[in-house]
């Protein structure tokens, strides 16, 4: 290949560069977690509503690209419109779950594509689609702001909520417990299917991007003017605040922590990425292009088009990337080397998740298709 020193994209900038720090597992348990949890003083929330009507919001299909190499093993048909999001069941990873521009959510599984249930009743693109710890709910969410969890065993809506345009969705590591941000700047929390809320009050500017730490304890949430907020999820108080000098100077994108939670990583428009210490909220070091040579930078792996998102494989040093050729890719992080490639789709690659021994990849494309990849490797 290319010398990876030419023409390429710092993998490093990526929030996820982070994870290739090993740490040992949180010592609480999930069941500590969840009993604490049940002592938060939710405040009773409004009944949900129906999804008002919202305009389309502008996402366009690119031109198609020709793709007559396909390296998937089956593919996912029944979305009419870009496929946005994607997530697999973390109990048994045997099933997926996929929401795209035609405001349609389908649970199906990996090994044959049959549909279990589609989750109905949304009136805009469906841009957060996730399991729940246990794999036993699936949270199904618009961009209008509609939010709906069905219980998988029966496949029946058991909740729903109506918040403004949203932003981002995430589960409670250990409890089925639901955070979001959205453009009011609000995040919310919500047991389920209770629908017990609180709520979080950041700045007047969107709530960009929500990680909650692996404690359980300890969400950390980035705004569009630059600055980050953690928060104690039982008290409802901001612990602290990085804003400023410290902060960054644009919106936040994403977040990401090592595996016990006290160092994260957030990315930004500004085109930093910034580590801190969760504990102090103390910044260690900033990322951008202008100081490569004062962090001695290891390796550049070469892209031809955009990365859309990246992935560790929790158990080695092996990159994952998807990218706007409709391409995932497989990289070496101690040589900065391309082990492999998988081809398929006919479009960009809007989203990808792993299954847990990093064997399968499962792709949302703006193809209309979701594709499910076997991933081979040498060393396995």
């Amino acid at each position: 290949m290319d010398n990876p020193e030419e023409d390429s994209l710092n993998l490093y900038e990526d929030e996820e560069i982070i994870e290739v720090i090993e740490l040992n597992d949180t010592e609480q348990t999930a069941e500590d977690l969840a009993e604490e949890l049940e002592d938060v003083d939710f405040s009773e929330a409004g009944n949900a509503g129906n999804a008002g009507n919202a305009d389309d919001d502008g996402w366009e299909a690119e031109d198609e690209m020709e793709s007559e190499q396909d390296d998937s093993e089956l593919t996912f048909s029944k979305h009419t419109g870009s496929v946005f999001c994607v997530s697999l069941d973390p109990v048994s990873n045997s099933l997926a779950v996929t929401g795209g521009e035609d405001d349609r959510a389908f649970v199906w599984s990996v090994s044959d594509g049959d549909v279990l249930f589609e989750c109905t009743g949304h009136k805009d693109s469906v841009t957060c689609a996730a399991f729940s710890c246990d794999s036993k709910l699936v949270v199904s969410a618009d961009m209008s702001g509609l939010i709906k969890v069905w219980k998988v065993e029966n496949k029946e809506e058991i909740w729903s909520f109506e918040v403004g345009d949203l932003e981002w969705l995430e589960w409670h590591p250990c409890a089925p417990v639901l955070l979001a941000g959205t453009a009011d700047g609000n995040v919310w929390m919500w047991k389920i299917p209770s629908g017990e809320c609180k709520t979080f009050q950041g700045p007047s500017c969107q709530a960009t991007s929500g990680k909650i730490l692996p404690d359980g304890k300890r969400a950390i949430v980035g705004y569009e003017d630059g600055s980050l907020r953690l928060w104690d999820l039982k008290q409802g108080n901001a612990v602290y605040v990085i804003k400023g000098h410290d902060g960054h100077q644009g919106a936040l994108t994403s977040i990401a922590c090592n595996k016990e939670g006290t160092l994260a990583l957030t990315g930004s428009v500004d085109g930093q990425a910034k580590l801190f210490n969760t504990s102090t909220g103390k910044v260690l070091c900033s990322f951008s292009n202008e100081n490569i040579k004062q962090i001695s930078l290891r390796h550049r792996c070469k892209h031809e088009v955009g990365v859309v998102h990246l992935q560790w494989e929790e158990a080695s040093a092996v990159i994952y990337t998807c990218n706007l050729a409709g391409v995932v890719t497989l990289w070496d992080a101690r040589s900065g080397v391309m082990m492999s490639e998988y081809r398929g789709h006919s479009a960009e690659i809007l989203d990808f998740v792993l299954n847990r021994d990093a064997s399968v990849a499962v792709t949302a494309g703006g193809d209309h298709q979701a594709k499910v990849f076997c991933l081979q490797r040498p060393d396995r």
